[in-house]
């Protein structure tokens, strides 16, 4: 096999390393259905010798506790005064499905709701740990019944504010803000009007019965994530549930910030995440198994209150899409078009430390946040995310187009000298070491690296996985149209050669079942040929197991592709036509124009050849 061919086969093969390592699709652990019937586990963690709350899990709501409504640009839902609980979400921009009248995406749920649009329980609930000088029934909990104003409604112009007095000299009241987009800003104020100093210790609790359906993805990070001390932690669900037992805890992962941090769940597209105003708390991660409950918990200071004080604190609550725009305003870090325009950090607004990074950007981040920031311009300066991805790669490949070109005239002069390397092998016949001093002494002589052809190749994978990574996380091709057909970029093209494409009145199947991959859309039938032509700069090789693998590669790719994502398989095809551009004209100008036509038609007179004898 010629150096060019094996260049070739070594590209495809490690991109079809890539997609499988990068797709790798483990079985979701078969969760216990919690019994909404069974109130969640109370057992307190054990007092810790420093000043930090100790904090119950939930119980669950009465079906009968008063709710006031949450209504937002883009949230709606309601809090329980039951414990103040924000336990029902829905997000305004997002549905379930590509159609609009499906149901809006319910990001937290109540336990023993009737209604919950396929969520399992999700809620958020905050409250007081006894500290000294009062008791656990004194201070605001999972039980207590707050009060509200009548007709009171949070907006994000008009504040909640809740009170519950404990009958013991402790006034508490909770004031909840929300903005515009995804942020809560709950400030807890305490007035002791007893004869004696109370100390009494924040905490909160974001409690998930069981874990949302679908599988899990190894590309993916989807389970418990925070920042402490400016360390990220991802833990899987599959992780949370091996937490080694702690005493007074149970399973769980408990650590100690002394400079802020947050803590949450974080899903593909969703997160709520509770944000201490504190710089010091304790951040746990927490598994109930006999309610198969996943909680993350964040416990403040105690604080203590002398007769006639008052004190406040404050916790931020994220709950709501992964969108770049809001998260980065949120960590007050303008992206990198804004600072070339002059935009600073403004004081005055939340300064959550790396709360962007709640993003899963993968182990190539310093690739993945660029190129995503750009993407994100992109799609703002086009209003449309496919030729924002299209724009995208060509831009990346005009990037990487020096390594390109290395490869491009590597592989012309590999083929330059082939008549030369096989009279040298006629020589040598089968003296494998002269002919290997004759072969260096002839790259030696003729000024070939013949590495050169293979480095570029691999000095790009990198490249491949972070842009594969940032079109497969990035939520902005949620529901995302491009042209004509491709409705929604984050799932598979919708038309299928099964039904010719619409013109047949025949369902297919659906994504996810077996024969999905038989049913191929206009997507992966153009990449495929994408490739079948890219293949055809280059004669077929001589031996007829290389020439198979080459025959069959593009076909294969069409099928195992099809059902990706409809961005990323849009960028596979803009790359493939990219390349095929790039190597032609390389080619060209170095007096080696390409036959592809008759690399065309040698092909097809080679498989009739090959056919048997009709008898």
């Amino acid at each position: 096999m010629d150096n060019q061919n094996r260049n070739l086969i070594l590209a495809t093969v490690l991109s079809a390393l890539v997609i499988v390592v990068w797709t790798v699709f483990f079985p979701p652990p078969k969760p216990t259905a919690s019994d909404p019937a069974v109130a969640e586990q109370t057992a307190l963690p054990a007092p810790t010798a420093a000043p930090l709350a100790t904090a119950a899990p939930a119980v669950e709501p009465a079906p009968e506790a008063p709710r006031v409504t949450i209504d937002t640009p883009a949230l709606t839902g309601s809090i329980s005064l039951l414990g103040a609980r924000f336990d029902d979400l829905s997000l305004k921009h997002y549905h379930e499905k590509l159609d609009p009248a499906s149901p809006l995406v319910r990001l937290l749920a109540p336990v023993g709701s009737s209604d919950l649009n396929a969520a399992k329980p999700y809620y958020v609930v905050q409250g007081w740990s006894a500290l000294a000088g009062v008791t656990a029934a004194q201070v605001p909990g999972p039980k207590t019944l707050w009060t509200a104003p009548e007709g009171a409604k949070l907006t994000p112009e008009t504040p909640l504010v809740l009170t519950w007095d404990n009958g013991a000299g402790l006034t508490f009241t909770r004031t909840i803000a929300v903005d515009p987009q995804y942020l809560f800003t709950v400030t807890d104020a305490v007035t002791n009007t007893g004869a004696a100093p109370v100390s009494i210790a924040p905490w909160g609790i974001i409690a998930r019965h069981g874990i949302p359906a679908g599988n899990r993805v190894y590309v993916l990070h989807e389970g418990a994530v925070r920042m402490t001390n400016g360390e990220l932690q991802e833990i899987k669900y599959k992780k949370i549930t091996d937490l080694d037992a702690i005493a007074g805890e149970g399973q769980a992962d408990v650590r100690s910030a002394d400079t802020g941090g947050w803590a949450g769940f974080t899903d593909k597209y969703w997160m709520t995440t509770l944000i201490p105003e504190t710089a010091r708390f304790t951040s746990v991660v927490k598994y109930v198994p006999s309610a198969d409950l996943y909680q993350t918990e964040t416990r403040q200071p105690a604080v203590e209150i002398a007769a006639g004080a008052s004190t406040s604190v404050t916790m931020r609550l994220f709950a709501g899409a992964k969108e770049w725009e809001p998260i980065a305003q949120y960590q007050n870090d303008p992206g990198m078009f804004d600072r070339l325009f002059g935009d600073k950090i403004d004081p005055t607004q939340p300064q959550i430390t790396r709360f962007v990074d709640s993003i899963d950007w993968g182990w190539y981040y310093f690739l993945t946040k660029p190129m995503f920031r750009l993407l994100h311009w992109l799609h703002a300066v086009l209003g449309n995310m496919g030729w924002a991805i299209i724009a995208l790669t060509v831009i990346i490949k005009l990037i990487v187009f020096p390594l390109a070109r290395t490869s491009y005239i590597s592989m012309a002069k590999m083929k330059e000298i082939q008549p030369m390397m096989e009279a040298l092998k006629e020589r040598t016949k089968d003296d494998k070491q002269a002919l290997q001093r004759g072969m260096m002494e002839l790259y030696k002589r003729e000024k070939i690296n013949p590495a050169a052809g293979c480095l570029p190749i691999l000095l790009q994978i990198p490249i491949f996985f972070a842009l594969y990574k940032v079109i497969y996380v990035t939520i902005e091709l949620y529901h995302a149209p491009w042209i004509g057909w491709i409705k929604d970029l984050s799932a598979p093209d919708p038309s299928s050669i099964l039904n010719l494409f619409g013109l047949l009145p025949y369902a297919t199947p659906e994504p996810g079942s077996l024969l999905f991959i038989f049913s191929l859309g206009v997507l992966p039938i153009l990449l495929g040929i994408s490739m079948w032509f890219q293949q055809k700069l280059n004669p077929a090789p001589t031996d007829p197991s290389e020439a198979a693998i080459f025959a069959w590669m593009p076909w294969i790719f069409m099928f195992m592709l099809g059902g990706f994502a409809s961005g990323l398989v849009l960028y596979w095809i803009a790359n493939n036509v990219i390349t095929f551009a790039q190597q032609y004209s390389i080619m060209s100008l170095h007096g080696k124009r390409p036959d592809l036509f008759g690399n065309i038609i040698a092909g097809f007179r080679k498989k009739t050849a090959e056919e048997p004898p009709k008898k």
